[in-house]
């Protein structure tokens, strides 16, 4: 059965070709009843295995394609379902429709689990990403803040900064022909808070949080050199006029470098370690937040305040 569906960039198949490779429509529901094969949409198919392997994101572009596929208009993939085309995260988005632009820029018709854009392509706004037409590096963030709110759009922006797919300039001069948009009302504050050294979802959402709720604005990826001046630290974040950082623990940064042979305790005491060293170079106070702390904001961030405010009275609101 597994050279049922082509091996590379699109792992998907349609009922006409299964119908010419000799396959009856009995025999599909056959396939798709024993998990060989798994049904994406009507008449779209993939390997049961590549579905059950999927996590959520990557059955999302599993479905973008087979829509794709099947539309019966030239439409480039758009918004949330460009996303996994560029292996960004997709935290905070809602991921039940299809999102596509159309090229003759006519409205589209309303198809369930399909959200046709009526949005301008203009030149540069489409690329091809892993064998797919899909809305551009530059388009493709400023799209997300129209349909989803500033904190999971801020993440998304962040990630495209910092992974090289666009800059700041590039991202303001598009976004320039749309200023007029009423779908692009938050598009202009979200600019105007990322920043491409954020390096994670966790940390964007640790910004975002300093932001909404009164956080003195830290500085991301503050760097530390030892007497030599050789580079022995990047923090997270910092506020060096107060001789304080912050780290945020996410499960990948303990996961991530693990060595051969270590537990995730050995990683935790390293990281321990890194932090007295930090400690003793600086002098300055560090204050950890986790995935959970993020669930409570208004507290998280009174707690940082706090720990901001210990010995200098100063820092307010």
């Amino acid at each position: 059965m597994n050279d049922l569906i082509p091996l590379g960039p699109q792992p998907v198949i349609l009922r006409p070709e299964l119908i010419d490779r000799g396959f009856t429509d009995r025999e599909l529901a056959l396939l798709v009843r024993s998990g060989e094969l798994h049904r994406l949409r009507r008449g779209a198919f993939t390997l049961g295995t590549t579905w059950r392997a999927a996590e959520e994101a990557a059955r999302h572009a599993l479905l973008a394609r087979a829509v794709l596929l099947q539309a019966r208009t030239d439409v480039v993939l758009s918004h949330v379902s460009a996303l996994p085309e560029y292996a960004a995260p997709t935290w905070g988005l809602l991921l039940d429709d299809v999102h596509l632009i159309r090229r003759d820029r006519r409205a589209g018709r309303k198809e369930r689990g399909v959200r046709q854009h009526q949005g301008v392509l203009l030149d540069g706004d489409v690329v091809m990403r892993n064998g797919v037409e899909v809305a551009s590096p530059d388009r493709t963030p400023l799209d997300i803040t129209t349909v989803s709110g500033v904190e999971a759009s801020l993440g998304v922006m962040n990630y495209f900064l910092h992974a090289g797919l666009t800059t700041p300039e590039r991202l303001w001069a598009r976004y320039e022909p749309m200023r007029q948009d009423p779908f692009t009302l938050r598009t202009e504050l979200v600019l105007r808070l990322s920043d491409g050294r954020i390096e994670s979802i966790g940390e964007s959402r640790t910004f975002f949080l300093c932001w909404r709720h009164g956080v003195p604005a830290p500085e991301p990826q503050w760097t530390v050199y030892d007497v030599d001046g050789r580079l022995v630290a990047r923090l997270d974040f910092a506020w060096p006029d107060l001789k304080v950082w912050l780290e945020f623990d996410g499960r990948e940064k303990y996961v991530k470098f693990l060595k051969d042979g270590e537990s995730v305790v050995d990683v935790v005491l390293r990281e321990k370690q890194r932090e007295s060293m930090i400690s003793e170079l600086t002098g300055w106070r560090c204050i950890r937040i986790t995935w959970a702390d993020l669930q409570y904001p208004e507290r998280t961030a009174a707690r940082i305040l706090a720990f901001l405010r210990q010995g200098v009275p100063s820092v307010t609101h």
